[in-house]
């Protein structure tokens, strides 16, 4: 059975290497981008099965990331949960109204991270 590939779009880098050493431990591949440019040539190069999206990047709100994947056929379709440590009054129904699948209140809880993501992919383990 292939990894999942998750892309991981967050500029903190303390909190993408924990999810890198929590995501691969659960059999995923990871894949990073740091802003929202390179978060949109990293989707397109790398096709994951998920995207993990912060909303505060450099370069443009996790929203113009959202805009931008949708436009995009090939990616239109993949599934975004975004986490952010934004005030989730207004944020959550925004990012879910702009299609996003869940919306995670950083600091994130691994256990709801994991399910979720679980949840998303469909897998039922």
């Amino acid at each position: 059975m292939d990894k999942k590939k998750i892309l991981v779009i967050d500029d903190d880098q303390d909190l993408a290497l924990g999810l890198k050493v929590r995501l691969r431990a659960n059999n995923y591949a990871t894949v990073f981008a740091t802003d929202a440019i390179s978060a949109i040539s990293q989707a397109v190069k790398e096709n994951p099965d998920l995207i993990l999206l912060d909303l505060g990047l450099p370069g443009g709100d996790g929203f113009v990331v959202m805009e931008r994947l949708d436009n995009i056929e090939s990616l239109s379709s993949v599934p975004v949960i975004v986490m952010s440590a934004r005030d989730p009054q207004g944020h959550r129904d925004r990012a879910l109204g702009a299609g996003a699948k869940a919306y995670l209140q950083k600091p994130v809880n691994n256990d709801e991270l994991l399910a979720t993501i679980r949840k998303v992919l469909g897998e039922t383990n």
